[in-house]
């Protein structure tokens, strides 16, 4: 059964997310009418996932003008480039953050003659359109990562590249749905993704929910499980690809492409278009979040470590791109992805 699930939605005039902190014990929206209660709900995780980010965003600024748009246009203008920084600085690796607000900035620039109530509408328009675009990018980049699964594959998936982490379907969970939604018998493994567990508490939930055969465990089993032979793919989403193929995602993603790569498995990255950067030559020059340390001295109410013990959480790392088999779109698929083929690969005809 598919999970109807809407991660984010527009409802009587304000944005709503599922709150993803209190998955999977309850189930439950949070409401935003403002573009500084946008950006805190990005910035705090209720909304996670670099496609879902983005869309959050572009909702963001939407609801930022429908609240602002009694003023005089020139306030009016003011405002709003204050609510795109304000958004701007919320997270700084996933890249649809910056994507999304630039496509809102430039309706509104296109739109900018106008009374605020028209640019309002404007964005607003843009902001569903950018949402409509993410599900079917998603589904389509699923049909291509589906054909790359056996009618029996067990695939390892990290963090959580889901429904939840877009604005339907999902990006590596995508694949797997899509997978499914074709008839073949896959099942999954899903790392637990410490320190905030979006695999144990997000990814586990979706799949259970939708009676996809599951299973959880701890991120240090999963080369115990490739050395018996027990895994035949890894997929995992991202929040930026670089222009030479290196992929940043949720930390511990680095460690499964070498395991993968010493083990003879594909590990396939499955992005929307929107995550490239090709501005960035590398994955060294994408900004990587480090989050607070509470969320790995213990979680929730429960603390484990010593009090004074110094902490690093660093909230993602960055795969090579020499350990990514291919890199999943919604265009087709990039094997062995380089500077080269994926300049060849977004330049063609079939790209624009």
């Amino acid at each position: 059964m598919a999970l109807k699930v809407e991660t984010l939605r527009w409802r009587d005039g304000a944005l709503e997310l599922i709150d993803q902190r209190a998955l999977p014990l309850r189930f439950e929206y949070m409401r935003c009418t403002s573009a500084a209660e946008t950006a805190d709900a990005i910035r705090s995780m209720v909304v996670r996932g670099a496609p879902a980010i983005g869309c959050t965003a572009a909702y963001g600024l939407a609801v930022e003008a429908q609240r602002l748009q009694s003023l005089p246009l020139p306030d009016f203008l003011a405002a709003m480039e204050q609510a795109s920084a304000l958004l701007a600085a919320s997270r700084p690796t996933a890249v649809n953050l910056f994507w999304a607000i630039r496509r809102i900035d430039q309706r509104l620039v296109a739109a900018a003659s106008g009374p605020p109530t028209a640019i309002a509408a404007a964005l607003l328009a843009d902001a569903h359109a950018i949402r409509d675009e993410d599900v079917a990018a998603n589904r389509a980049l699923g049909a291509h990562g589906a054909a790359l699964l056996n009618d029996d594959a067990r695939v390892l998936t990290h963090c959580n590249a889901g429904a939840l982490a877009t604005a339907g379907h999902g990006t590596a969970l995508g694949v797997i749905r899509s997978a499914v939604e074709a008839g073949k018998h896959v099942s999954v493994f899903v790392d637990e993704t410490r320190p905030l567990l979006q695999g144990a508490r997000l990814t586990a939930w979706e799949l259970v929910e939708e009676g996809i055969p599951t299973t959880l465990i701890a991120d240090v089993a999963a080369g115990y499980l490739m050395s018996r032979g027990e895994v035949d793919a890894v997929i995992v989403g991202t929040d930026r690809v670089a222009g030479n193929g290196d992929a940043a995602n949720k930390i511990g993603t680095y460690p499964l492409a070498v395991l993968a790569q010493r083990h003879g498995i594909p590990f396939y990255v499955a992005c929307p278009l929107s995550t490239l950067d090709l501005d960035l030559a590398s994955g060294g020059e994408i900004p990587i979040e480090e989050r607070a340390a509470v969320e790995v001295t213990g979680f929730g109410e429960l603390r484990w470590a010593p009090h004074g013990i110094a902490v690093r959480n660093p909230a993602f790392d960055v795969t090579p791109a020499e350990l990514v088999t291919a890199l999943i779109t919604e265009r087709g698929v990039v094997e062995r992805p380089n500077a080269e083929r994926i300049r060849a690969f977004t330049r063609s005809p079939r790209v624009r």
